[in-house]
């Protein structure tokens, strides 16, 4: 198992991405510690992952209280002896779908600083601990908008942004003591509550819009939650030893290209022209 004896914290894991991740590390043999502000939705995760065979706890955490936040890791240490995973899958309230200039200040500034100051603890505490280990893995999630200009998504893809430069400055300061810090971008997956959500409250606008998605992406599919689990999987594991500082895009392209131009038919109809004059 890639992950055998290791020890992963998993922060926002009562979330559907959080909660798809925290079972992915577990059924890959990590002990999960899964923390959240509410027991209740923790607990449903971790009886799924105890039910396939896995090691779970959990706690009720404010991820947003450094002194909570020490206080976990220490128990953790003190019971399992390592913390050797660390990721944070809080979530933020954002305004979106409204232009910049219309936004007021405060619901821009407000997601980009509630993101950051939940990151930031988090990943600090785990870093001394894993510096001090001489081991470890910070990671990170973020969305499209981290990459590419997008339209109306407001604080968020600012909070995206500078997650992505978080994540790469903290691993330039620890990796000298063998921690690794990783982002995964996502694309969006439409199987995750956020979207189910929507579908279930406005299914036809919500039909155009993942038409529309999935038009931007190269694959023309966009990632459910399973390919961002399996890829945090990947990240954590010592198959991907020497990686670090870097985002990994997993939004099937949407970051690379304008790929909505690319279709059967425009294909038909825009052929490029190599004649000479």
């Amino acid at each position: 198992m890639l992950l055998q004896n290791k020890n992963a914290i998993i922060y926002g894991a009562g979330g559907s991405l959080g909660g798809a991740v925290a079972k992915a590390l577990a059924v890959a043999g990590a002990k999960v510690f899964l923390t959240g502000r509410t027991l209740a939705p923790l607990q449903i995760v971790a009886d799924e992952i105890i039910a396939l065979g896995g090691l779970a706890e959990v706690a009720q955490v404010d991820a947003f209280n450094a002194d909570a936040i020490k206080q976990h890791i220490a128990t953790v240490l003190k019971t399992a002896g390592t913390l050797d995973i660390s990721f944070n899958a809080v979530g933020v309230d954002v305004k979106q779908g409204v232009p910049l200039v219309d936004l007021s200040a405060n619901d821009f500034v407000e997601p980009v600083t509630a993101t950051l100051r939940t990151r930031f603890l988090t990943a600090t505490a785990a870093g001394r601990v894993m510096a001090e280990q001489g081991s470890g893995v910070i990671l990170f999630l973020t969305a499209t908008p981290g990459g590419i200009g997008y339209p109306y998504t407001g604080g968020f893809a600012a909070a995206c942004c500078a997650v992505e430069s978080f994540s790469s400055n903290l691993a330039s300061e620890v990796g000298q003591y063998g921690v690794r810090v990783v982002n995964i971008r996502s694309g969006g997956s439409p199987d995750s509550r956020v979207f189910a959500d929507a579908i279930k409250d406005r299914p036809e606008v919500m039909a155009m819009v993942l038409k529309q998605m999935e038009a931007d992406t190269m694959l023309k599919k966009l990632p459910l939650m399973a390919d961002i689990a399996n890829t945090a999987v990947f990240l954590v594991s010592d198959l991907a030893g020497n990686i670090t500082g870097v985002t990994i895009d997993v939004t099937g392209g949407t970051t690379a290209a304008l790929n909505y131009r690319s279709n059967p038919e425009v294909r038909k109809t825009a052929r490029p022209k190599f004649e000479k004059d």
